[in-house]
């Protein structure tokens, strides 16, 4: 059974993207402990994953119809 060149073609897509994005989140990550040391990057990491996490609780919350719009 061959899966054909459109689905390699896909999965080195996948590939390449999740590389490009590993690397701007590490990049990220290094450049505020650079810039704020290492509790400084631990409270910026955390107040992104914060944030994340409020906007897809609210995002949830509007799609079961808990909260009105």
């Amino acid at each position: 059974m061959e899966l054909g060149a459109r689905f390699w073609f896909g999965v080195l897509g996948i590939s390449i993207g999740v590389a490009i994005a590993a690397y701007l989140i590490f990049a990220l990550i290094g450049r505020a402990w650079y810039a704020w040391g290492l509790f400084g990057m631990l409270l910026f990491v955390g107040a992104i994953l914060v944030a994340v996490g409020w906007i897809y609780d609210r995002r949830e919350a509007r799609r079961r119809g808990s909260i009105p719009t």
